[in-house]
């Protein structure tokens, strides 16, 4: 199925018969493996999932004070990610518009980023790194939710020039507008 979104056809459009005749496998063995299409597009989006999320477990804010030109290598690495998987995450944001389990599944994805930012942020209030006067449940909502939305965006206009661009926008959003804003 990663081919043929990868070709350009729709998820929506794209049907259980085809899928099993590129496969080549039967529909029982189909069924025995998938519950239906969107298991398969869940599956298909969760190594990129697990590889997000494992870049952004790896973020340390306190490792010094280049953070902004470190974010800026974070996102450039998310941006490669996520370009080269654009037609599967495109498929999830289109399949989580009206089915109740992918969007449980992209939900919980931006949810798991959510709550490591919100952990970092906190703690480097605890630290005296980050303003105290921050909110730090708003500002990682803003950040992760915002971000997933702008990166999203930009793949589906960007050609992959404007990538850098982004990436250092966002890592000086992100390091100077909440993890070393002033306080105030």
């Amino acid at each position: 199925m990663e081919k043929l979104i990868a070709a350009g056809e729709s998820f929506t459009e794209i049907s259980v018969q085809r899928i099993i005749e590129e496969a080549g496998v039967s529909r029982a063995t189909f069924y025995a493996y998938f519950q239906g299409k969107p298991d398969i597009l869940k599956r298909l989006a969760q190594k990129v999932r697990d590889a997000s999320l494992a870049l952004a477990r790896q973020w340390d804010p306190g490792a010094g004070e280049d953070g902004a030109a470190r974010y800026t290598k974070f996102f450039e690495d998310v941006l490669a990610l996520h370009r080269a998987h654009h037609p599967v995450l495109s498929a999830v944001r289109e399949v989580a518009s009206y089915d109740p389990d992918v969007r449980d599944f992209y939900t919980a994805d931006l949810e798991g980023f959510d709550e490591a930012v919100l952990t970092t942020l906190v703690e480097q209030q605890q630290a005296g790194a980050t303003p105290s006067d921050l909110d730090a449940v708003a500002a990682s909502r803003v950040i992760v939710w915002g971000g997933a939305q702008a990166i999203a965006h930009h793949i589906s206009v960007d050609d992959g020039s404007g990538d850098a661009a982004l990436a250092r926008e966002l890592g000086r959003i992100w390091w100077y507008g909440a993890y070393r804003r002033p306080a105030g």
